[in-house]
């Protein structure tokens, strides 16, 4: 009984003090009268160790009851009915939208190109971990192999490859068709994944062919049954393949759109718009044309089914024969976001240090990129900046509640 009392009198007290605190901030928004050390970063996904899969969109329970399901299907001689894109046409409505997805990433890496002339950017030689802004952190999260007893990062000039990842994927010729085999991981070309995923819901780039189907394909039977001719006429293979070595890269001018502004923070405004369409976009794709990740290790491939190209080498790979273990993908695995410390206006030119690592919020690298140039962070990153959060200085840390 008189525990409940006490829980009773401690609800109470709380709900003044947040009336009170709402009072205080209707006449001065920015006052905050407390330092929190409870973390608020509760939208950042959980580093996975080594031998940890990544967490499945579907439930493995799901996905064994819909594997029971088609089975029992393919034991029945009828017609399955199949709807775009699983029938080989496109998606009318989802045409627009790739080209839309294409066109964003063009301005995303033209503005993230054009800003990291501004801005430094900082990697670690060891660990691979990012900072935006000078100078870099202080924080000792270097724990790998070959680092130093103090865990402090060794930091190196970066640029736009560690703000942006590539993600490649193969490129398929027929999405519907076959899945790239072993022996031809070197004869089939490999382009980022957010392309190739535009190419197959409807965006054409002509050194990158794919079929483009004008009748469907038919399902018997657990059977995929194409009438067509496996080669249009206008195609022709022996054209544009050059013998040089597949080593070489074409220096493509469509990857970057040049703008003539030089306002940094109009470009970072652009910048940041690019990137919120380019995932949404990508996101809404993925809701119908299917992408394939590895359980353990970063490869995507484009497509209803995984390649079988044997280079993995993540946790226990040696069972799996180096192939992978696919999975449904998301759009983080297609665009990841490498998150880094969040630079708040007030501690300019002053590095974060690691006795305060709790009281830091995180940003993607590239939003973060954007901020500092001074473009506005949406909403939905609120949660993951801590900008509610007060930072202590060094001398009071020790009387943080």
């Amino acid at each position: 009984m008189l525990r409940r009392h006490v829980q009773t009198v401690g609800n109470l007290l709380e709900r003044v003090v947040q009336d009170h605190v709402v009072q205080l901030r209707g006449k001065n928004p920015h006052i905050c009268l407390w330092y929190s050390t409870v973390s608020t970063c509760n939208e950042l996904p959980r580093k996975l160790n080594k031998s940890e899969r990544k967490p499945p969109v579907t439930s493995f329970n799901e996905l064994k009851r819909e594997a029971r399901l088609k089975k029992k299907e393919r034991q029945k001689v009828h017609e399955v009915i199949l709807q775009p894109p699983e029938n080989g046409l496109l998606v009318e409505h989802l045409v627009p939208v790739a080209h839309e997805v294409y066109a964003a990433r063009c301005e995303l890496l033209s503005s993230v190109s054009r800003l990291v002339n501004y801005t430094a950017i900082y990697t670690c030689s060891l660990c691979g971990e990012v900072h935006v802004g000078h100078p870099p952190h202080k924080i000792k999260t270097c724990d790998v192999r070959g680092s130093p007893s103090s865990k402090e990062h060794t930091w190196v000039k970066g640029g736009v490859d560690h703000v942006l990842p590539l993600v490649e994927s193969f490129h398929l010729y027929d999405r519907i068709g076959r899945a790239v085999s072993h022996n031809e991981m070197l004869e089939v070309d490999r382009i980022p994944a957010i392309v190739e995923l535009c190419i197959q819901a409807g965006f054409d780039i002509p050194e990158y062919p794919t079929r483009r189907r004008s009748f469907p394909v038919y399902c018997v039977a657990g059977r995929i049954i194409d009438f067509e001719k496996r080669f249009p006429k206008e195609i022709s293979l022996g054209e544009d393949i050059e013998a040089h070595g597949f080593w070489y890269k074409k220096k493509r001018s469509d990857d970057s759109v040049a703008m003539q502004s030089d306002d940094v923070q109009a470009i970072a405004v652009q910048g940041m718009k690019a990137w919120e369409k380019m995932r949404t976009g990508a996101s809404k794709l993925m809701e119908k044309y299917a992408v394939q990740t590895c359980g353990y290790c970063p490869e995507v491939q484009v497509g209803p089914k995984g390649h079988r190209v044997r280079n993995c080498q993540a946790f226990k790979h040696q069972m799996r024969d180096g192939q992978h273990a696919w999975q449904e993908a998301t759009i983080d695995d297609l665009a990841p976001p490498v998150y880094v410390y969040h630079i708040r206006d007030r501690q300019p030119w002053k590095p974060l240090v690691n006795e305060l690592k709790r009281y830091y919020g995180m940003l993607p690298a590239v939003v973060e990129l954007f901020s500092q140039a001074g473009a506005p962070v949406e909403k939905g990153y609120a949660c993951m900046m801590r900008e509610d959060i007060v930072v202590p200085e060094l001398d009071e840390e020790k009387w943080v509640v």
